[in-house]
């Protein structure tokens, strides 16, 4: 699509060898797109997340599928050692990712609660003994992970 190439070199993103986007090596990102380049709905109107912040929430037959899909993921490995992983889970629909994750952690003491957030990484006190809570930009955590292996 090329309002989104576009896009993405508008914002200071370099495109490689293999045509693949990559931060430029000083790192340098302008973090803004020009509003001649920001995509629109067929209608001409402003494009927008499907967030439940009103009524233009989709929730059609795909999403109750993906829905079904992870609530029955969850089931079938709520039990044993468990890691609930929340990588950057804000405070709009916390009933999805992270109530359920605290909750679980809760009712399987083998289980252990690890949050990866900026500006937002706590935890309840009752899991407080088996929760990671990493205030921090997810990118640079990541890279700083070493995997043991």
């Amino acid at each position: 699509m090329k309002i989104t190439t576009e896009a993405m070199e508008a914002q200071g993103f370099v495109k490689d060898a293999d045509g693949e986007f990559r931060v430029p090596e000083d790192g340098g990102l302008k973090m803004n797109v020009p509003a001649d380049l920001i995509p629109k709905c067929p209608d001409g109107s402003n494009v927008a997340m499907n967030l439940r912040a009103d009524d233009s929430f989709v929730e059609d037959e795909g999403w109750h599928k993906a829905s079904a899909a992870y609530s029955d993921y969850l089931r079938a490995n709520e039990e044993g050692h468990v890691l609930y992983l929340e990588l950057g889970v804000g405070a709009n629909t916390p009933v999805i990712i992270k109530y359920p994750f605290w909750k679980m952690t809760l009712d399987n003491e083998e289980a252990v609660y690890a949050c990866v957030n900026y500006g937002e990484a706590f935890c309840p006190g009752d899991i407080d003994d088996r929760s990671i809570c990493i205030d921090g930009d997810i990118g640079h955590v990541l890279k700083q992970v070493k995997f043991i292996g």
